[in-house]
């Protein structure tokens, strides 16, 4: 523990304890180094059973922390862990099969391959905006590659992270995997441990934190972040499916999903069109008056008063620099409900421009220049998700091959998180490094070479050094 650690910040974060577990699961991290296949599959299905054991607790809770139908419950929290799960037990043996290396010119004589190998004591910190999915989600990645885990859930949903304790408590002894709920202090001491691997998900602003905290030990980290994800609606795209799918993935959860649109370039041609599709699609989603969409159980709503207000502040700033509400714009603190709502003629100048905004509002922004949009993109921080709508194969290898972000969507949302055979993850301020399936695995995982030698060639180059030396250093610079 660092020395210049403040008191007060390691009584509330229960420091003894936590260095109790973390030296306890030391003797374990080293014995799963030889863990098996199976073994390792064992613990997997046992976390896979219990979800699907407890759906309907994690149903209750999810309406309990935040309203969260159980529909979204199933579909963004259950099926990613359990196909993340039937994934990884599918296809563990072949991960941890040696993966064979050719020899280069230089190294004949010599046979090669790379052993995966567990990191060994990992740390996962996860957010409140799909709590049981993206802390069970790494957790399978994390025992795939045979590593201990320690896991910090948000205290921003605790009903949710009371039922992900109690689960995890049935399932492991706290040297296999172990649970720490709390606030700020207890992720303050958990930084301060030399864990061997870090998988963050959250801000980009806290990223940096848990970055710094791991460049002490020099400790390996994954940061799942976020940003401003934009939509591009081309002036070809199917324009009623290009609103349907956009308004999916930014309403779903109320808006609180990382890789949900953050904003929409619409073209000139199609703007109206797509404005009315969307307000359509909203009152078909979730009723057709301000009352009837406060009282929906379809809508997810924002997880606590505080995030209700910042997006509130953040809507009234856009409305007091000139943006125009198009559908919703009403904000309940007390209910912490914010209506879906849609924006155009939003300035650059206002705070929504420039923050994520994390919440039930859509801004359209009208264009008639793609290269404009790509200019603006690129202006910004490389975001987690790019969404482009169109069938001009030419336009969308413009948008794709001219801008950076973790991902791609073409006439889609969102989906590209389920897809367990890509690798998923952001670029520079959106984050680093990958998840999800052989991703996960690799991500917890060391890559570690071995070279095996047959033939000793280096002999030759041993001193003392003769003219046979020069000779054949000569011969391998000229055809290696």
């Amino acid at each position: 523990m660092n020395i210049n650690t403040p008191l007060k910040v390691l009584a509330e974060s229960n420091a003894p304890e936590i260095m109790r577990v973390f030296d306890r699961q030391r003797e374990t991290a080293l014995r799963w180094r030889t863990s098996s296949a199976a073994e390792r599959v064992a613990r997997i299905k046992k976390l896979h059973d219990a979800v699907l054991d407890n759906r309907d607790r994690i149903r209750e809770a999810g309406y309990k922390d935040f309203r969260k139908p159980p529909e979204e419950v199933d579909i963004g929290e259950i099926l990613p862990v359990i196909s993340e799960a039937r994934d990884a037990m599918r296809h563990l043996g072949k991960w941890m099969k040696p993966t064979h290396v050719m020899p280069t010119r230089l190294m004949w004589g010599t046979r090669s391959w790379i052993k995966h190998e567990p990191k060994g004591r990992c740390l996962i910190i996860s957010p409140w905006n799909y709590p049981v999915n993206l802390t069970f989600g790494p957790l399978v990645s994390c025992l795939a590659a045979g590593n201990t885990a320690i896991v910090k859930p948000s205290e921003m949903t605790p009903n949710l992270s009371d039922l992900m304790t109690k689960i995890l408590r049935e399932l492991f002894a706290d040297n296999e995997v172990a649970v720490f709920q709390g606030e700020t202090p207890v992720a303050t001491a958990l930084l301060e441990l030399p864990f061997d691997h870090i998988f963050f998900t959250g801000s980009p602003a806290v990223g940096k934190i848990v970055m710094a905290a791991a460049a002490k030990h020099l400790t390996s980290v994954t940061l799942e972040l976020g940003g401003k994800s934009p939509t591009i609606v081309d002036k070809d795209a199917d324009v009623k499916l290009a609103a349907q799918g956009t308004v999916w993935g930014k309403f779903t959860n109320g808006g609180q999903t990382c890789i949900a649109p953050d904003h929409v370039f619409v073209h000139t041609e199609i703007k109206q069109a797509f404005i009315a599709e969307c307000a359509a699609a909203l009152k078909s989603a979730y009723g057709e008056t301000s009352e009837q969409q406060l009282n929906s159980p379809m809508l997810t709503r924002m997880v606590n008063a505080a995030h209700t207000r910042r997006v509130g502040a953040l809507l009234d700033d856009a409305k007091s620099h000139g943006a125009r509400v198009l559908a919703g714009g009403a904000v309940d603190v007390a209910q912490c409900f914010v209506q879906p709502t849609l924006l155009e003629s939003m300035p650059p100048d206002a705070k929504i421009a420039g923050d994520e905004i994390f919440g039930p509002v859509l801004p359209i922004i009208e264009f008639s220049d793609l290269e404009q949009v790509i200019t603006r993109i690129n202006a910004q921080p490389k975001p987690l998700a790019l969404y482009v709508w169109g069938k001009d194969r030419a336009r969308l290898d413009q948008v794709i091959n001219n801008t950076s972000s973790g991902g791609v969507c073409i006439n889609n949302c969102v989906v590209q998180f389920l897809h367990g055979s890509l690798p998923f993850g952001g670029v520079n301020n959106s984050g680093f490094g990958n998840a999800h399936g052989w991703y996960g695995f690799r991500a917890f995982s060391h890559e570690r070479p071995v070279v095996r030698t047959h033939v000793m060639a280096a002999r030759f180059f041993f001193a003392p050094y003769t003219a046979l030396t020069r000779w054949i250093l000569n011969l391998m610079i000229k055809i290696t």
